[in-house]
């Protein structure tokens, strides 16, 4: 599968995830308005995958200024950090993405580059960084397919596969790994109610790569955890706090509660770009609450009365004493969260 996201010749490159799994649409972008649009409605998603675009916006941005001086450009790119930060609150990699653009042109205006090289260099980060999406989700495969076991069943939550990211993925980079390495894994994808991102994006992209998976409900995980199918969970983050709490797709806690009810282990794979370190507990992450449609509705049909009060917050926060492990590409954490994601910070990209 072709990369989800990318940046060639000045236009960005991405897979349109709300076609998915019914038709593969490929949509090309030369603004920063369109990258935020995209965004916003989810046609990109998944934290890495909004982050390295939210990098690419940024140098469209710089692109699209018609600026003359190095001071204008800076503040054509401070006006487009905030629409892109105004789209999605709860994955802190959309904020990484920008702050590293934003930061990397600061730099080089103090230092006296001109606008054009500006618009250069940011031209050069955004394809170092989607290379290096890539890159990093192997690593975090190799760290993580060694908690798999030889021969089981895993259950992942929402999508966090080569669709989140812009390509091979967290947790189901882990997968690919431990398949890679001869470990005979089968993975069971829940639905992940209300967008469905387990059915529609996991199973597919499962299936493309011929890796055994079976598609259950979300109600469904207590049934196969008691009766032995489950192995471990690994699922993917939007934001990890400093202390291990972890906020990832709405129905995580909830597996993670069932996970430890049955003594199974609970993995999370994430970037180190993931963990912020500036929020101690889980209870200073923002959640995002999106629109009622999303659980009304179902591929634009209305499932639900008319006039229902609904409520949609799209993540929840996992404690981080329901965590096993947190799998990054600087290696694994473990509890005691505060010391070992401390020691996870090494080497973070700048």
């Amino acid at each position: 599968m072709q990369r989800t996201v990318d940046y060639t010749n000045g236009k960005a490159v991405m897979i349109d995830q709300t076609r998915l799994p019914s038709e593969m649409v490929v949509l090309e972008m030369d603004s920063v308005e369109q990258i935020a649009e995209a965004i916003s409605s989810m046609r990109v998603r998944g934290a890495p995958a909004i982050g390295v675009s939210a990098a690419i916006g940024m140098a469209l941005a710089a692109r699209q200024s018609t600026a003359t001086e190095v001071s204008e450009l800076i503040g054509s790119l401070e006006d487009a950090a905030a629409l892109l930060k105004g789209t999605r609150p709860t994955a802190v990699n959309l904020f990484w993405g920008i702050d590293r653009m934003l930061d990397a042109a600061m730099s080089s205006a103090n230092e006296g580059l001109s606008r054009g090289e500006i618009v250069e260099q940011l031209d050069r980060l955004a394809e170092s960084i989607v290379a290096e999406d890539e890159s990093v989700n192997r690593l975090i495969g190799r760290h993580g397919a060694e908690l798999l076991p030889q021969h089981g069943g895993v259950l992942t939550h929402c999508n966090a596969g080569a669709l989140a990211c812009v390509g091979y993925g967290t947790a189901l980079g882990v997968v690919r790994a431990a398949m890679e390495a001869g470990k005979r894994i089968h993975v069971y994808a829940d639905e992940t109610r209300p967008r469905l991102q387990g059915m529609k994006l996991t199973c597919f992209e499962l299936l493309a790569d011929s890796i055994p998976v079976t598609l259950v409900v979300d109600n469904m995980a207590a049934s196969l955890m008691k009766n032995g199918a489950i192995d471990c969970v690994v699922v993917g983050a939007d934001r990890i706090a400093a202390n291990g709490d972890v906020a990832n797709k709405i129905g995580t806690y909830s597996v993670a509660v069932l996970a430890r009810y049955h003594n199974i282990p609970f993995y999370v794979a994430a970037p180190v770009s993931t963990i912020d370190f500036s929020l101690g507990h889980g209870d200073d992450i923002p959640i995002e609450e999106r629109s009622s449609d999303e659980m009304t509705h179902i591929d634009g049909a209305r499932v639900a009365p008319e006039g229902i009060a609904v409520m949609n917050p799209s993540f929840d926060v996992t404690p981080n004493e329901l965590v096993s492990a947190i799998v990054t590409e600087n290696g694994i954490a473990r509890p005691g969260y505060g010391d070992s994601l401390t020691s996870m910070k090494r080497n973070i990209r700048q």
